[in-house]
C-alpha cells in the first residue's frame, strides 16, 4: 500500500519532498541540540535551511513538470493539426528526452499522413469540378460547403449563392436512409457517400439525370443494332450494286438498263441511309465561340427566302458552334413548314444565365410528343426519324437542353432551346 496518495504528479512531488525535508530538519534540530547550540541559533539555522529546502523543492517540481507541460503544448498543437510546433525536452538525455523524441517523430509521421490526405482531398475536389453531373458536399452540421459548376443545372444559380445552406433549403429530404429531391423526383436520382476532410465527416451527394441515363442506354442499344445491320447491309449491297452496274453495260435495251440503274441507285440510297443512322450519337468536335445573334438571325432569314419566317432578337450573342447550331435551327424551322405552318417565329433572348431560343410555328402539331426524340420514329410520310435525335445530340453536347411542346392557345408547336451563356 503506497505511503503517499495523490491525484496529481505535482502534489505527489510536494508530498514526498516535503516529507524528506521535514526528516532532514528534524535530524538537523537533533544534531544542533546535541552540540548544545543556543535556541536562537538553532531557530535561525532551521529557518535558513527551510528556505533553502523550499527553493530546492520548487525548482525540483518545476524541472519535472516543465517537461510534461511542454509535451502537453505539443499534443495540443497536434490536436489542431499544427505539426510545425515541437516541444524541447528539459533534459538532453534519459527517458524524458526519449519521450520528446518519440513525440516529435509521431508528429512528423502525422504531418506526412495529413499531406497525403490533403492531396487526395484536393484530387477529389478537382474530380468533382471536372464532372458534368451535379455534386454537393455537406459538412457534419448539414451545411453546404462545396458543389461543382453543374449545380446550376438543378438550381439555375452558382452554388456560392447557397453556401452553408441546409438540405431543407435546397429542397432535399432524407427518407428511409436516402436523399430525395421531391420537386424533381422523376428526373433525378440521388446517391450518397461519406468522407473525412479536416477532421470532420462530410457527405457527398451525386445527382444522376435519369432521363439522360435512359437516353444514353437507348442510344447505345440503337447504335449496336445499327452497327450489326450496317455490316450485314453493306456486305449485301456492295456486290448487288456492282453486279447491277456491270449488267447495265451489257444490255442494249433501255428498259433493262433503266431497271438496273434503279437497283444501283436504291443500293446507294440504302447505304447512305445506314451511314446517316450510324452517326446518331457520335461525339462532335465542337468549335465554340461567341456568335453575333443579329447577324445569325439575318443569315437564317436569308436561308428561308420565300417563307414566312420572322426573327426577334433580344440578346446580343450566343456561345455555340455556329455550324451545328445553325443546322439545328434549320431542321426545326423546316419541320415547322413541313407541318403545314404558314409562319414560323424565332425568338432569341436570355433568362437565368441561359441563352433561350424559341421556334414557334402554327402548323398541325404532333399528337404524341413523347416519341419525338426516339430514333427511327417519324410523323412524316417520307421521314427517316433522324433529324430531331441528331438535333438533341448537338444541343446536349453544347451543355444545353431541347424541348418540343404543342402550343396551348393556338395550333402548332414550340421548340425551346436552352444553352449556357459560356461553358
Amino acid at each position: 500500500m503506497p505511503i503517499f496518495k495523490s491525484s496529481s504528479l505535482g502534489t505527489y512531488i510536494i508530498q514526498v519532498t516535503t516529507a524528506f525535508a521535514a526528516l532532514l530538519l528534524l535530524a538537523i534540530f537533533a544534531l544542533l541540540l546535541q552540540n548544545e547550540w543556543q535556541a536562537w541559533n538553532i531557530g535561525l539555522t532551521l529557518v535558513i535551511v527551510s528556505l533553502a529546502l523550499a527553493m530546492f523543492i520548487a525548482h525540483f517540481k518545476h524541472r519535472i513538470l516543465t517537461s510534461f507541460e511542454r509535451a502537453l503544448l505539443h499534443i495540443e498543437a497536434v490536436k489542431v493539426e499544427d505539426y510545425n510546433q515541437y516541444a524541447k525536452s528539459e533534459f538532453s538525455q534519459g527517458v524524458t528526452a526519449d519521450f520528446h523524441h518519440e513525440l516529435a517523430q509521431l508528429s512528423a509521421k502525422m504531418q506526412s499522413h495529413k499531406s497525403q490526405y490533403d492531396q487526395h482531398a484536393l484530387l477529389l475536389y478537382q474530380l468533382i469540378d471536372q464532372l458534368d453531373t451535379p455534386m454537393m458536399v455537406f459538412n457534419q452540421k448539414q451545411k453546404l460547403t462545396y458543389a461543382n459548376s453543374a449545380f446550376s443545372v438543378l438550381y439555375e444559380q452558382p452554388w456560392q449563392m447557397f453556401r452553408l445552406a441546409s438540405p431543407k433549403l435546397l429542397g432535399l429530404k432524407h427518407v428511409d436512409g436516402a436523399w430525395q429531391l421531391p420537386d424533381k423526383q422523376g428526373q433525378w436520382h440521388v446517391s450518397q457517400s461519406e468522407f473525412i476532410d479536416g477532421g470532420e465527416r462530410h457527405q457527398l451527394l451525386v445527382f444522376t439525370n435519369i432521363d439522360s441515363a435512359i437516353r444514353a442506354s437507348q442510344l447505345n442499344a440503337w447504335q449496336q443494332i445499327i452497327r450489326v445491320m450496317s455490316h450485314e447491309i453493306r456486305n449485301s449491297l456492295t456486290p448487288v450494286s456492282s453486279l447491277a452496274e456491270s449488267l447495265a453495260d451489257k444490255f442494249a435495251e433501255s428498259r433493262e438498263k433503266h431497271a438496273l440503274a434503279v437497283i444501283s441507285e436504291r443500293c446507294h440510297h440504302l447505304q447512305d441511309f445506314v451511314n446517316r443512322y450510324s452517326s446518331l450519337s457520335q461525339q462532335l468536335n465542337l468549335q465554340l465561340h461567341v456568335i453575333d445573334t443579329k447577324l445569325f438571325a439575318q443569315r437564317l432569314q436569308g436561308l428561308f427566302t420565300g417563307y414566312n419566317l420572322s426573327c426577334s432578337v433580344e440578346s446580343t450573342s450566343l456561345w455555340a458552334d455556329a455550324t451545328f447550331i445553325e443546322q439545328v435551327l434549320i431542321n426545326l424551322i423546316k419541320n415547322g413548314f413541313e407541318a403545314e405552318a404558314r409562319s414560323v417565329q424565332v425568338h432569341f433572348n436570355e433568362a437565368k444565365n441561359k441563352s433561350v431560343i424559341h421556334i414557334i410555328d402554327d402548323g398541325t402539331g404532333v399528337a404524341n410528343t413523347d416519341n419525338l426524340f426516339v430514333p427511327l420514329f417519324t410523323t412524316k410520310q417520307q421521314g427517316q426519324g433522324i433529324g430531331l435525335t441528331f438535333c438533341r445530340n448537338i444541343i446536349e453536347q453544347h451543355g444545353g437542353t431541347i424541348e418540343l411542346t404543342n402550343n396551348v392557345q393556338q395550333p402548332g408547336m414550340t421548340a425551346t432551346l436552352l444553352l449556357p451563356l459560356k461553358l
